[in-house]
């Protein structure tokens, strides 16, 4: 029997996350097996995946009337299931974080994406949910936003756990890794310890080619040296930011400043790659998978993905392979008119759109859930 696949990308380095997480997963037994079977070290969740929990199953349904009962809103009665979800989660992962002393096993949670421009507001939450869980291996997710910033710096300071989320532009990602290191030497200001703080920075992926596709099928559409350089370009350009990327985690990594927090207990920030789920059929089910192996990375798969790699994977160190053909490919967008900081910005505020809908989605569906469960105590009386 040939080895699983998913197992041989550790070998490479590389660690297995899900994109995924339900009720479901935690007591069938499926999560333990996929940690078992396929070597998955951590799960992340967002609004999206919690809305299709919690109101598009009855697996919650028991706890939501409980919650209901006490009178609790949507809002309350969402947290309480999400910090429940993330505990179980956390415990099923705590003895590989505790075999790893404490270099895997994480599952993350996120703030409300209502709080993506508010830096006060954020550091209240992630502290709430941190002592809400009250386990040591689980992220609270910041968006990686202007305002995410200092709340990334003041969290690490803290000891809290942090994975920054919704990464598109390689200007912002330096100054994710520079809050980091900030807040480090914050703590070690404060003669705290820094052996147990983790960081990632999730870098998101397939939704650059997504935008940046479609402006490169119009210039594609003109024919002519420019339609054919547009041609060679598309499904390039998130590969190349993810490889400049990790070009730049190297770099800061590689620092005194570094090596002096490194003297301290500090641990790098490993870089995790995001949105890497096909969208476009065109394209192969496992394209931001293949290139993107590499020591110290973190690739989180939806579960069709991790299914379809564990069937017809091809593990082997890439992620390294290819750098001067990447920074190619982002030199020759402008020429093209296309202006990528702009496109990475658009992203950002496409991003939290896209977790505000399914967050206040999820909100509507616990409210009317509450409110049947409360009409249906009333008749029984």
């Amino acid at each position: 029997m040939k080895k699983n696949l998913l197992l041989k990308l550790q070998g490479h380095g590389q660690s297995i996350w899900l994109d995924l997480l339900s009720r479901d997963m935690l007591v069938s037994g499926e999560l333990k097996r996929l940690i078992g079977e396929d070597g998955l070290s951590g799960v992340t969740s967002n609004p999206a995946i919690f809305e299709k929990g919690m109101t598009g199953s009855t697996a919650y349904n028991g706890r939501i009337r409980e919650l209901s009962l006490e009178r609790k809103n949507a809002e309350e009665i969402y947290r309480a299931l999400a910090v429940e979800d993330i505990r179980m989660a956390a415990d099923q992962f705590r003895p590989l974080y505790d075999r790893l002393e404490g270099r895997d096993g994480f599952v993350s949670l996120e703030v409300s994406p209502h709080l993506a421009r508010d830096s006060k507001g954020t550091v209240a939450e992630a502290r709430m949910l941190w002592e809400a869980v009250n386990r040591p291996n689980i992220f609270i997710k910041v968006p990686a936003t202007r305002e995410g910033l200092p709340a990334i710096r003041k969290l690490i300071s803290e000891g809290i756990n942090v994975n920054i989320t919704l990464l598109f532009g390689l200007p912002r990602y330096r100054e994710v890794v520079e809050a980091y290191l900030a807040g480090l030497e914050d703590r070690l200001g404060l003669q705290e310890p820094l052996d147990r703080i983790a960081s990632v920075a999730s870098f998101f992926l397939s939704r650059i080619d997504v935008m940046v596709d479609s402006m490169l099928e119009e210039k594609r559409a003109a024919g002519g040296p420019v339609g054919k350089q547009a041609s060679a370009l598309r499904g390039e350009v998130a590969i190349s930011s993810a490889k400049i990327a990790y070009g730049i985690y190297q770099e800061m990594f590689a620092t005194a400043r570094f090596e002096n927090l490194f003297r301290w207990g500090a641990r790098i920030q490993r870089l995790l790659w995001a949105s890497t789920g096909t969208k476009n059929p065109a394209y192969s089910d496992v394209k931001y998978v293949e290139p993107l192996i590499g020591p110290d990375t973190i690739n989180t798969l939806p579960l069709e993905t991790l299914r379809a790699y564990r069937d017809h994977g091809r593990p082997a160190s890439r992620l390294a392979r290819g750098l001067a053909e990447a920074g190619q490919v982002l030199k020759d967008l402008p020429g093209l008119g296309i202006d990528l900081s702009r496109v990475t910005q658009a992203l950002e505020e496409e991003g939290i759109e896209k977790f505000v809908r399914p967050y206040e989605s999820l909100l509507n569906g616990l409210a009317r859930k509450r409110e049947a469960f409360l009409q249906e105590a009333r008749s029984s009386r």
